[in-house]
């Protein structure tokens, strides 16, 4: 397999302590981040409600603090299934803004992409950081188009539906795929504002677009494995996030555990919740949309989230739920990971360590049949150290 090789002068190309050097220095982020986020004060304002327009809000919306966007799927490809996952964040730098240097780190791109072969039960996975600008990384206001070094998500108009293009050169692997819409955007919350807490503050514009149609291929091991013809229910289906906020985590936050899951059916279906340090739910949300209709969106008190299973990472010894039972008002269900080790490890740009990975969806195996429902992918945050964003 061809690896291209990284430019030079990047932060990932550096031991750790000169690239937290060169965070610092670029304005990147403070003191405070590099110790995990203890005593980070950020100034919040709750967003307003608006109508999202199309195509501006698939683009980038730079003045907000956070933003990422977010495609998982499971792909047939080569006569094997494999899960993969490609995520680029933006993240604007506050105390840069008013720096005249063209230098300023007033941007940063982030990027996360991973592979799960499910039948060698491996996921591989890489990283990369840089300051937008430069030709280097940019994110478009006008669309979809997130761009770090050769890593790109790049979307294009089909008549009124939408193709994505994911290109990604990995050190142990590559993706080149193509998402096609096959449904409406689905806007989460309220009309696309999606509260993430008890305070109003704590929200985040955010739309789905699941039910996507992937084509194209992967490499892995030297082997390149063009995507075939789905076999089964849920092969060759993707889900993509869009997000963007100013402050989404409470205080009391620790972390959140969140499913995007595409129904054999049609349906898609979303459950989220944000914990304390105790387990406990602070907040919950989530939608199920049945195909052709409006979505059903779910209130916090309406979505609970039981762990059945836990796998304990080698990597620190941390504990992932790896079996839940979640019930909302659509049903209850249990989500079942189809390899356990899929943690990331991701310290040497977002500082996080988190479990995502690809999951079957069944129906609840206590009170109904246990049947295979959908496919997905599981995100688990806040267990390895408290997330801060």
């Amino acid at each position: 397999m061809h690896n291209t090789p990284r430019k030079p002068h990047t932060p990932l190309d550096l031991p750790s302590p000169l690239r937290r050097q060169w965070l610092l220095q670029s304005g990147a982020i403070g003191t405070a981040a590099l110790l995990g986020g203890a005593g980070l004060a950020l100034s919040a304002h709750a967003l307003p409600p608006r109508r999202l327009q199309f195509p501006r809000d698939f683009g980038s919306h730079p003045d907000l603090r956070t933003e990422w966007w977010y495609i998982t799927g499971l792909a047939l490809a080569g006569g094997r299934r494999w899960g993969f996952q490609v995520t680029f964040f933006r993240s604007r730098v506050s105390g840069t803004q008013t720096l005249r240097s063209a230098f300023a780190a007033r941007q940063l791109i982030f990027a996360h992409a991973a592979l799960t072969d499910l039948q060698a039960g491996r996921i591989v996975h890489d990283q990369r950081i840089a300051r937008a600008g430069f030709g280097v990384a940019q994110a478009s206001e006008q669309d979809t188009a997130v761009q770090l070094q050769d890593w790109s998500l790049v979307r294009s108009a089909q008549g009124s539906a939408s193709r994505y293009t994911a290109q990604v050169q990995a050190q142990d692997f590559s993706l080149a795929l193509q998402f096609d819409t096959t449904q409406p955007v689905l806007l989460q919350g309220n009309s696309g504002l999606s509260r993430k807490g008890p305070q109003p503050e704590q929200a985040s514009y955010y739309y789905s677009q699941p039910q996507m149609q992937v084509s194209g291929s992967l490499q892995r091991g030297g082997e390149r494995f063009v995507v075939e013809p789905a076999r089964a229910p849920g092969d060759n289906r993707a889900w993509l996030d869009h997000e963007a906020s100013q402050a989404l985590m409470h205080p009391q936050a620790v972390g959140w555990d969140w499913m995007g899951m595409n129904l054999h059916d049609g349906s898609a279906l979303t459950a989220f919740r944000l914990r304390r340090a105790d387990g406990s739910a602070l907040w919950a949300g989530g939608s199920l949309r049945l195909p052709g209709q409006a979505a059903r969106i779910f209130a916090p008190e309406e979505v609970v989230f039981t762990p059945l299973r836990y796998w304990v990472s080698p990597l620190q010894g941390t504990r992932y739920p790896v079996q839940w039972r979640v019930a909302t008002p659509a049903g209850t269900f249990e989500v079942r990971a189809l390899l356990d080790n899929q943690e990331l490890d991701s310290r040497a740009s977002t500082g996080a360590v988190y479990w995502e990975g690809i999951c079957a969806l069944h129906d609840n195996a206590v009170a109904g049949s246990g049947a295979l429902r959908g496919h997905g992918y599981l995100e688990m945050t806040g267990y390895a150290q408290t997330l801060r964003l």
